[in-house]
């Protein structure tokens, strides 16, 4: 497709959107039919709309191709279910980002890919948790009990941070840590082997595998079975260690392992400096 026809197909993809969601009715019958099919009289109850607003919804949604009505029922058309369900997903998206604007706001997410972005509304239920002044381990301390209590860690770290290696050493030592695989970038890892003891308890343990990107990275993200939490730098290119998101829920589970495999898969072809 050309940049013309993608133009074309966006401006009509706009204008079919802009039609729905600049009608209260048109936009909640879609909403109320996007599960089952339902008559005028449960849509009347659960819309608690006279027949004759429903019927007149219901009849320019017919005309462009969106709902037909089977027997007695209204159900929505391949093109409404399709429609509708971007349309839930743009209202989601619309949420997550609300539910937690400041996070979002002050901090860069240049890299966090587009796919990815799009995907926002999976984390509609993520708890933003920021530090206070005083408390400014409030964050931290919260992700260190999370990670205590796992077994199994993926983990995408941007910085080098001695209290985050003593932490997760600690762990391993304890065998609380069964494994962990870190995505780092080459001058993290040549940090690290600066260090003896980091050289040794990480990238010698069999309990670790390093990943090694070689641009750097402003996501801090970190996911295991139980929990996925995420940290982020500030625009102007400082690492914000006072505000976290952390959820438990199978749908931010599913985000934090998309951008974990996108990461994953940037790595060096030799996997060491």
């Amino acid at each position: 497709m050309t940049n013309l026809e993608t133009k074309q197909e966006l401006t009509r993809e706009y204008r079919d959107i802009k039609y729905i969601l600049t009608s209260n009715m048109r936009a909640k019958l879609l909403l109320a039919l996007y599960e089952i099919p339902k008559n005028l009289d449960e849509l009347r109850k659960e819309l608690t709309k006279p027949s004759a607003t429903i019927l007149h919804g219901l009849k320019e949604l017919e005309t462009i191709n969106l709902v037909k009505k089977a027997q007695k029922c209204y159900e929505l058309t391949s093109n409404g279910y399709l429609l509708t369900t971007n349309m839930v997903k743009l209202i989601e998206n619309w949420y997550a980002l609300s539910k937690n604007e400041i996070f979002w706001d002050n901090h860069d997410l240049s890299d966090i890919p587009e796919e990815i972005i799009k995907n926002i509304y999976l984390l509609k239920d993520a708890e933003y948790i920021n530090s206070t002044t005083s408390d400014l381990s409030i964050a931290f301390n919260k992700y260190i009990n999370l990670i205590s209590n796992s077994t199994e860690l993926q983990m995408i770290l941007p910085i080098y941070s001695e209290n985050h290696f003593k932490h997760i050493i600690s762990l391993l030592n304890e065998d609380k840590l069964k494994k962990i695989e870190i995505i780092i970038t080459t001058e993290i890892y040549r940090s690290i082997e600066t260090n003896e003891t980091f050289r040794k308890e990480l990238l010698n343990s069999k309990k670790v595998n390093v990943i090694i990107i070689n641009k750097p990275v402003t996501i801090f993200l970190t996911q295991s079975k139980e929990f996925m939490s995420l940290t982020l730098f500030f625009k102007d290119g400082h690492y914000d260690d006072s505000q976290i998101l952390i959820a438990h829920d199978e749908n931010a589970k599913k985000w934090a392992i998309s951008l974990w495999e996108f990461y994953s898969g940037e790595r060096n072809n030799d996997n060491r400096p």
